[in-house]
């Protein structure tokens, strides 16, 4: 079974299989494609394709369907047909036709498609791919971790899946019936309900009860989640009438609602819409949000996950797309929260087969890269609705699988392993901004990791708001690297501990502006400065002075290519050779500052003390003038001298 019927299959098919009975008929093979009967809408829309009454729609729906029944050769072939007239496909489409590629014959093609198609793709969806295919090609991605799976006994020959914690029991959603005469055709099971059983010390669990603490009904229960908060039970079940009879909207679709119930207490339904199902929740308590799946038109593929907002479970808010960073042109199910990291499933088309676990770090009200778990959790099969917690020295966890040794369509699996499963990354977050003005933020500035052989693992750009972000797998020391036309270079090496401090408090990335730090004086480029004076006939340099040679020490850091000229002139006063001397003191002055405080004695090709030489107004020899008409013409002037070639 592949991963887009895991998820309406799983749990959602057997309502709409009964439900589009009551909606108006189309073709044969539409009638079969809206139950779910792929196969035998096969059948009847390649009837139509030989009678040549398939419409464009209708073969998108034959594409499906071949997908839907693993015939990824042939789903191929109609989503590329289709592709070509440019009609009919969405993102999620075109996550079909890239997963059917990967598993056909025609799998090195996908690469070509993907290039074409990639502009229809938000750019976390690309970054993503590009971070997991790292991944998936190397030996990390298999995460080496010393995982002990084990199928659970209690597992029955018809669906498992959609493990919870609940104190030391195990609640979870099957489709075993004790009413056997409440049945859906699609399935061929029974209504799914919820059960528990007890957590044994090796992680097995009890013989299967039913979870009687809930409110009854005839339908559908399923994917519990338990909150030790609020002692209850977030689960979804089928919408019904005041007569616990099937509630169908006009369409004749009946949905799935999520509700909330106190263990032994009251019970609200939270979401429902007669339209629109929901799926999975999730109620994390430490901060009161409730995660859950729908398929909402606002989405970026399949079913996305969102949040809301509550207060002690009653919510608080509208429904809230957790964004591209989460959300692809696939499906993505079954959120769950631990240690501050978002674990999911997702049948992305650069996953390892079908329904994938991934887990995102949580970053304040962001997310971190998605990040495939690996083999072993993942297969080429369905792999969803992972949970975990802490357990003695290690941890404890489960997930549904239908992977090939199972004893039914879905079963449930447990593990055990020493380190929190995913592997391990560094983010590096922040702004790019000014140092002498932090405030001011950089857009556009390239922000490159590199490893210590010299490779680039990493590059983006910051944002309008100086924002860059870039996550890389584990390393035990890293190079970041800020570039901007016209700007300094930030470049810093990074070991563990500093890389491990980068976690904690994220890094802002330094650049200077030329622009900012040099000016036109005299018809010549500068470096800016306050303008600083010698005392009379001194050249010692005051801390007036060295203030401002300091900007200069810091010039030279931010642009090391920068060749200098050091200038110094004197007023009128004073014998001629007198201040020539006395310039050229002070310019040698200023050079050996320079050069204790770090400056290279390279990049200073002259000192030159100029004397009266220069002298910018009228108080030439002879002349009377007032002290601050004199100190005009006291200057000293650091010149760049390659300011025209120094960003060539």
């Amino acid at each position: 079974m592949n991963s887009t019927k895991k998820m309406y299959l799983t749990l959602c098919v057997a309502l709409l299989g009964i439900s589009f009975g009551f909606a108006q008929k189309k073709s044969s093979g539409d009638v079969l494609f809206f139950q779910y009967e792929y196969q035998k809408a096969v059948a009847a829309y390649e009837k139509q394709i030989s009678e040549g009454t398939l419409t464009e729609q209708q073969y998108l729906n034959l594409a499906d369907s071949y997908f839907e029944t693993d015939n990824f050769d042939k789903a191929s072939e109609a989503y590329l047909e289709i592709y070509k007239k440019d009609t009919l496909m969405d993102p999620h489409h075109y996550n079909k036709m890239l997963q059917s590629l990967s598993k056909s014959a025609d799998r090195e093609q996908k690469q070509a498609y993907l290039t074409t198609m990639s502009s229809n793709f938000p750019k976390e969806l690309m970054e993503n791919m590009d971070f997991n295919n790292q991944l998936l090609t190397n030996a990390s991605a298999t995460n080496e971790l010393n995982y002990q799976i084990f199928n659970l006994e209690a597992n029955s020959p018809q669906t498992d899946f959609s493990p919870s914690f609940y104190n030391n029991k195990l609640l979870f959603t099957s489709a075993r019936s004790a009413n056997k005469k409440l049945k859906y055709e699609p399935g061929g099971e029974g209504f799914f309900n919820i059960y528990e059983s007890d957590i044994r010390p090796d992680g097995q669990i009890t013989t299967a009860n039913n979870f009687g603490k809930l409110t009854a009904t005839d339908y559908h229960k399923a994917t519990p989640s338990y909150s030790d908060a609020l002692n209850s039970v977030f689960y979804v079940l089928s919408n019904t009438t005041d007569e616990d009879e099937l509630a169908f909207d006009d369409n004749g679709k009946n949905a799935l609602s999520i509700a909330k119930q106190t263990v032994n207490g009251n019970y609200q339904v939270l979401l429902k819409d007669l339209s629109t199902s929901f799926y999975y929740p999730f109620y994390d308590d430490s901060n009161g949000k409730l995660y859950f799946a729908a398929d909402f038109e606002d989405g970026y593929g399949g079913t996305d996950i969102y949040f809301v907002y509550t207060n002690n479970g009653q919510m608080m808010s509208a429904p809230i797309n957790l964004g591209p960073r989460i959300n692809s042109s696939g499906n993505e199910i079954a959120p769950f929260i631990f240690e501050n990291s978002l674990y999911f499933a997702s049948d992305v088309f650069y996953g390892l087969g079908g329904m994938d676990i991934y887990k995102a770090n949580v970053e304040g009200e962001g997310f971190g890269i998605p990040i495939n778990l690996g083999q072993q959790i993942n297969t080429e099969f369905d792999d969803f609705g992972l949970i975990i917690r802490n357990e003695g020295d290690g941890l404890l966890g489960y997930f549904a699988s239908n992977r090939p040794g199972g004893k039914g369509k879905d079963d449930i699996y447990g593990f055990k392993v020493d380190e929190k499963p995913g592997l391990r990354t560094l983010t590096f977050k922040g702004q790019v901004v000014k140092p002498y003005k932090p405030s001011e933020v950089i857009a556009k500035a390239a922000i490159r990791l590199w490893n210590m052989d010299g490779e680039m693992i990493a590059e983006t750009y910051s944002d309008e708001d100086g924002n860059y972000r870039l996550e890389v797998p584990a390393a035990d020391e890293l190079v970041l690297e800020g570039t901007k036309e016209r700007y300094s270079r930030f470049i810093e090496r990074f070991d563990q501990e500093q890389l491990d401090k980068i976690q904690q408090n994220g890094l802002n990335v330094e650049l200077a502006q030329y622009d900012d730090l040099v000016e036109e004086r005299e018809g010549q480029k500068v470096v800016k400065t306050d303008d600083f004076y010698f005392a009379t006939n001194s050249v010692q340099l005051n801390p007036e002075i060295t203030a401002q040679l300091d900007q200069v020490v810091e010039f030279v850091k931010a642009f090391p290519e920068a060749q200098m000229r050091i200038e110094t002139y004197t007023d009128s006063r004073g014998g001629s050779s007198t201040n020539f001397k006395l310039t050229q003191s002070r310019s040698d002055a200023i050079k050996k500052y320079l050069v204790a405080q770090g400056v290279p004695a390279s990049n200073i090709l002259y000192s030159i003390g100029y004397g009266e030489e220069k002298i910018l107004n009228n108080c030439t020899n002879g002349v009377y003038c007032l002290e601050m008409l004199h100190k005009q013409n006291q200057r000293s002037l650091i010149v760049v001298l390659n300011d025209n070639v120094l960003f060539d």
